[in-house]
Parts: structure tokens; C-alpha cells; sequence
């Protein structure tokens, strides 16, 4: 179920909302990737063709365009990093079902190590619903659900209503490009989903939904709506960094890891085809105890 428009302009709106809800970018860095999509639909409009139907050759003229501008290799870098992750969020939203990019080489930069939380912070985060009442059981479930699952909020929000298995603690996910992969949870978010089935959804629901998650309009959730409500939580917990739902999908992982989790499960539960992707956790992981070392070693 793609939320993708076919426009440009459109588009490229909805690819900024997913960079900041879901992907939890900075403004400035959102800015920078909409300035250089802009370049890229520009190429496109004079070739008189659409982003949905670009192939591969396209690509590699845009490349050979950018090469001859004038531009420095790394600002010509950084567009096609951009567009790359244009197209891997249009596989990841069933807009297209392969990117023209996938043989384009990928140039080397810095690695960015993702945003994590202290598991008080975590702990302060979902503690903070009110699951008395209708929306606070279901956000309380959904909260926990992400964090306990490391999913993705795309993959969240469109979750089946037959996607939970509550007795035995897991639920069968799609992923990027249509994937399955069935991936565990534990008896807290077991209990806060069982609450919400129970209590909650039964009173959201408008007629028929196949849909797990629903709004008060008896409706699936847009990234931006559950965004907005984790925002809200999070400013009530008095958390200073800022949180997405990405956040607690790189919170997932890196608390895993932490705690003896093997690389191939972590990779497996968060449904990344390549050990190379969920290694950028290991990396998290040596950072703080760089950190525990230098502050605590009387020889450091």
C-alpha cells in the first residue's frame, strides 16, 4: 500500500516527511536532500520522463550531467547518495519494485552512527501513555511494539490485524521490496497489545479494517501522525534528544547488541539483507564504551 504520489512535486514531499519522521534527519540535512532531488526531477522534466519509469540509463546520464557542471566530487557524491535513498524509500513504500540505482557504485563517505537511547530514557518514553483511556492503550501498544520489534514505522502502521501471534510472542512482518521475516517480542509488549485489542481497537473501529493499528477515524496511521504522537510523549518525558521512530528501531538494536545479542539475529530482526548495514550498531556499541573506559580507568 504505497502513500506515494505521482507527481514531482508530491513525491518529493512525501520522501522529506519519511527523512524526518521515520528516518529522524536534522532540518538542515532534509533541506540538503530536497535541494538535491530538486536537481534530479529537473533532469528528469527535460528528458520528459517520470521518476516511477526511470531506468537505469537515466541515471547514468544524470551522473554525466552532474560530472560536466562543474560540481566537486563530493557535492556530486552527495546528490546521488541522495537519489539513491529517493529510490530506496520508493521500493520500501511498494511505489516501484526495483531501483535504477542498484548497479550505480556507491561513493564512500563518513559513517553517520545513528541516534540511541539510555534504557531509562526508553523506559521513561513508554511509561508516559495513559492506558486508561482509548488513544493512550493504543499508542502505549504501538510505543512498545517499536521498540520491542525494532520494526520500521512504515512496516508499524500497516501491520495486519492477523500479524501478532499474542500466545507465542511474535508477528510476521512484511519489509522493504515485500520481504517476510517473522520477528519476536516480549510479554510487556504482550500485554500492553493484548490490552489494546481487547479495549481499545474495539472502540476505533469503523465498520471493517484489516489494519492492527487505527485511528480515531477507524483509519490506518500516516508516518506523520504517529510521529506526532511519539513527539508529544517524548516532550512529556522530558527527553533533550531529539526522538523519531527510528530512534527506537537504533535503540532495539544497539541494546541487543549490548546485552550479547549475535550480529546475524539483530541482522534477522531488523530485516536488513546485507551484515554490513546492522554493523553500524557495533560501532554505537564501541563508541560508549570507549566512553565508560575514558571516564572510568585510572589510566585512561
Amino acid at each position: 500500500m504505497s502513500q506515494v504520489p505521482g507527481s514531482h512535486e508530491k513525491a518529493k514531499k512525501a520522501f522529506v516527511e519519511y527523512l524526518s519522521v521515520e528516518k529522524g534527519l536534522s532540518q538542515n540535512t532534509v533541506v540538503s536532500y530536497s535541494q538535491d532531488l530538486k536537481k534530479f526531477f529537473d533532469f528528469l522534466e527535460n528528458k520528459n520522463t517520470q521518476y516511477l519509469i526511470a531506468q537505469e540509463q537515466d541515471i547514468i546520464l544524470f551522473v554525466h550531467q552532474l560530472s560536466r557542471s562543474g560540481l566537486s566530487p563530493r557535492s556530486t557524491a552527495r546528490i546521488i547518495s541522495s537519489v539513491r535513498a529517493f529510490y530506496r524509500f520508493l521500493v520500501l513504500d511498494r511505489a516501484v519494485k526495483t531501483s535504477p540505482m542498484e548497479n550505480i557504485s556507491s561513493p564512500k563517505g563518513w559513517m553517520s552512527l545513528p541516534k540511541v537511547l539510555k534504557l531509562s530514557e526508553v523506559n521513561d518514553l513508554l511509561s508516559q501513555p495513559d492506558e486508561t483511556n482509548v488513544h493512550g492503550a493504543r499508542d502505549k501498544a504501538m510505543m512498545e511494539l517499536l521498540y520491542a520489534t525494532g520494526l520500521r514505522v512504515s512496516e508499524l502502521i500497516f501491520l495486519k490485524l492477523d500479524a501478532p501471534n499474542l500466545k507465542d510472542g511474535f508477528l510476521v512482518c512484511r519489509g522493504k521490496g515485500g520481504k517476510q521475516r517473522i520477528v519476536p517480542f516480549g510479554d510487556q509488549a504482550v500485554t500492553a497489545l493484548k490490552k489494546y485489542m481487547d479495549f481499545s481497537r474495539p472502540q476505533l473501529l469503523k465498520g471493517h479494517s484489516e489494519f492492527l493499528f487505527l485511528t480515531q477515524q477507524g483509519k490506518p496511521f500516516t508516518r506523520q501522525g504517529f510521529w506526532k504522537k511519539l513527539k508529544k510523549y517524548a516532550r512529556n518525558a522530558g527527553l533533550e534528544a531529539k526522538v523519531s521512530p527510528h530512534t527506537l528501531r537504533h535503540s532495539f538494536a544497539t541494546h541487543l547488541l549490548e546485552r550479547g545479542a549475535d550480529l546475524r539475529s539483530v541482522q534477522s530482526m531488523l530485516g536488513h539483507s546485507q551484515i554490513t548495514t546492522t554493523q553500524i550498531y557495533t560501532h554505537v556499541s564501541r563508541k560508549r564504551l570507549r566512553r565508560v573506559y575514558d571516564k572510568y580507568h585510572p589510566r585512561s
